[in-house]
C-alpha cells in the first residue's frame, strides 16, 4: 500500500451509524455505573438492565468506537492455541469451563440477534486454527484433542477453503461472524429503551469505593452507584496492580473486495508469521470483503508503516489480485496466564468489578463477561466465576515466566528509552514525530504537513514511561501499558485518563 494510504479507518465504523449520545452534565444516582461502552461494557449494562437494575454507561469517546470498533468481529470459542495450554495449566476442568463459557457466549449473541431482530450480517462459519509448517502439526493435533476433550465440536483436518496448502488445522464447527457496530448500536438502542442511560464524551477521573461508590468525571458531574464495572479495555483504576498481569499489543488490519467465489468459507488464524487471520464479510452483489489481520507488536515499537507493507504483501501473495481499500489497527491485552480477568477488581472490594485481558477474543469474551458480571452483581451463581476471577494467585510457578518476561519488557522501556540519544528537532520531516531534547527537557514533538511543530510532554500520564511516535497512525503510544494520544496530547486510548501537557517550543 502507498504510504499515504496506510490507514483509511475501520470498515465497521465507516459502514454503520448511530445518533450521538449526550455527555453527562448533572449528578446521577444509579444501581450500577459501567465505565466503557465497548462490547464488554454494553453487554454487562444490557444484561443488568434486563435484570431490573438501573444502569448508566459512561464512555470517554463514542459508543463502540474504541477497540470494539476496530475488531475483526469473529464470534468463536476457538481462540488460536489455547485449550492445550489450559489443559496443562488449569486442568481438564478449567479447559472445559472455558470452552463452555465461550460457547454459551456465542449462542447468547445469536439469541440476542434473533430476539432484537438485528440486521448485523450474522453468518455462521466454521473456525480454523492452522499451520503451514509441518514441524508444528503436532501442536495442532494436541489442540484439536484438547478442544474436543473440552467439549467443542473440534477435529483435525489437512484441507481448508484457503487458496494455499496447509500442514494441518483445528476445525470447530458452528461459530459465527458479524458486523460489530450494527450489533452494538442495536443493543444500545434496546438498552436505552429499557431505561438504561448511555453517556458519551464523559471521562471518569476518580473512583471512591465507598458504600455507595462515587465517580467523578471531566464534565464536573458525579455518579453515585452501589456497584461499578470498569470495562475500559485496560483498567483505568488499577488498585489490584493488574498492569503487572496485562501485556498490551497492537495488531494491523487490511481489507479489500474479492469475488464471492473466492471466499475461503471460514474464519482462519495461524500463530505463524507474527499471526495471520483471515475472514470475509458481505460486500455488495457478488463480492465479499476479505479481512486480513496480523503483525502483533507492542505499541510504540518498530515501524508501523513497514508492518502494514509486510501484511499487505502477505495478502497479495496469498490472495492474488485483491485490491486493499481499507486499513486500520486495533489493540488488545494479553493476560499472563492466557485467561481474561473478569470479576472483583481486587481482594478487598465489595462493589467494584473489572473486565479485561481478552487476548484478541473480545467478542465472545465481552459477551461472556456481561453474563458473568451480571450474575455476580445480582447474586446469581455462575459456574466459571472462579476461572476468570482477577483475584486468582499470580505467583504460581506456571504463570511466573510470562509475568517476569512482561515486567522485564516494561522495565526495559522505562529505563532504556531514556538512554536513547534523541534526534535534533530540526531533522523532523513533515508528518513525523520523535522524542527530542529541548533546553534539557525531553519533549514529544510532531511536525504536521504544513511544517508546524506540536510539542507535548513525553511522559505518559499513566505511569511515566516515555511515549513513542507511530507514524502510520500519527499518534503517540506508550510501550509500557498501551496508552495512546493524538499529536496534541489528547487521550485516544487508556489506561491514561489525562492528556499529555502541551509545551512551548
Amino acid at each position: 500500500m502507498a504510504e499515504n494510504d496506510q490507514v483509511r479507518g475501520s470498515y465497521w465504523l465507516k459502514t454503520a451509524s448511530s445518533g450521538p449520545r449526550p455527555a453527562l452534565t448533572e449528578d446521577l444516582d444509579v444501581d450500577v455505573a459501567v465505565i466503557g461502552a465497548g462490547v464488554a461494557g454494553l453487554s454487562t449494562a444490557w444484561e443488568l438492565t434486563r435484570a431490573g437494575r438501573s444502569v448508566a454507561v459512561l464512555e470517554a469517546r463514542q459508543v463502540a468506537a474504541g477497540v470494539t470498533g476496530h475488531t475483526t468481529a469473529k464470534v468463536t470459542a476457538l481462540h488460536s492455541l489455547i485449550y492445550d495450554k489450559l489443559r496443562r495449566k488449569r486442568g481438564a476442568e478449567g479447559a472445559r469451563l472455558y470452552a463452555r463459557s465461550q460457547s454459551e457466549a456465542v449462542e447468547r449473541m445469536a439469541q440476542i440477534v434473533e430476539e432484537l431482530g438485528v440486521d448485523c450480517e450474522w453468518e455462521r462459519r466454521d473456525a480454523f486454527t492452522y499451520v503451514c509448517d509441518p514441524g508444528r502439526v503436532e501442536d495442532i493435533r494436541a489442540e484439536a484433542d484438547a478442544a474436543r476433550e473440552a467439549g467443542l465440536p473440534a477435529s483435525f483436518v489437512t484441507e481448508t477453503g484457503l487458496p494455499f496448502p496447509i500442514a494441518g488445522a483445528v476445525r470447530v464447527t458452528g461459530q459465527a461472524q458479524f458486523h460489530p457496530l450494527k450489533y452494538l448500536y442495536a443493543l444500545t438502542d434496546d438498552l436505552v429503551a429499557r431505561g438504561g442511560r448511555v453517556y458519551e464524551d464523559t471521562t471518569v477521573l476518580s473512583l471512591d469505593e465507598g458504600d455507595p461508590c462515587r465517580l467523578s468525571t471531566d464534565t464536573g458531574a458525579t455518579v453515585t452507584a452501589r456497584d461499578v464495572v470498569v470495562a475500559t479495555h485496560y483498567p483505568i483504576f488499577d488498585r489490584a496492580l493488574l498492569f503487572t498481569r496485562l501485556s498490551p499489543r497492537r495488531e494491523l488490519v487490511v481489507a479489500g473486495a474479492v469475488a464471492a467465489d473466492r471466499d475461503p468459507g471460514g474464519m482462519f488464524i495461524t500463530p505463524d508469521e507474527g499471526t495471520r487471520s483471515v475472514r470475509t464479510a458481505p460486500y455488495g452483489e457478488g463480492r465479499r470483503l476479505l479481512v486480513i489481520t496480523g503483525e502483533h507488536f507492542t505499541p510504540g515499537t518498530g515501524d508501523t508503516r513497514e508492518r502494514f507493507d509486510r501484511l499487505s504483501a502477505w495478502a497479495a501473495e496469498r490472495f492474488p489480485g485483491v485490491e486493499l481499500t481499507y486499513a486500520w489497527a486495533t489493540q488488545d491485552n494479553d493476560s499472563t496466564d492466557t485467561v481474561p480477568l473478569v470479576g472483583p477488581l481486587h481482594p478487598r472490594t465489595r462493589h467494584v468489578y473489572v473486565a479485561s485481558g481478552f487476548g484478541g477474543w473480545g467478542m465472545s469474551g465481552g459477551v461472556m463477561a456481561g453474563g458473568l458480571l451480571s450474575a455476580l452483581i445480582t447474586g446469581q451463581p455462575c459456574a466459571w466465576s472462579e476461572l476468570y476471577d482477577p483475584r486468582r494467585l499470580r505467583s504460581t510457578v506456571r504463570e511466573a515466566p510470562q509475568f517476569l518476561k512482561h515486567q522485564a519488557q516494561v522495565a526495559g522501556h522505562f529505563v532504556g528509552d531514556r538512554l536513547k540519544p534523541p534526534p535534533p528537532v530540526e531533522s523532523l520531516p513533515p508528518g513525523e514525530g520523535a522524542v527530542v531534547r529541548v533546553d534539557g527537557d525531553r519533549l514529544a514533538v510532531y511536525r504536521d504537513d504544513d511544517g508546524t511543530l506540536h510539542a507535548v510532554s513525553s511522559r505518559c500520564t499513566h505511569m511515566g514511561c516515555l511515549v513513542s511516535f507511530n507514524a502510520a497512525e500519527r499518534a503517540w503510544e506508550c510501550p509500557c501499558h498501551g496508552s495512546r494520544f493524538d499529536t496534541d496530547g489528547k487521550v485516544i486510548q487508556g489506561p491514561a485518563t489525562r492528556p499529555l501537557k502541551r509545551r512551548d517550543i
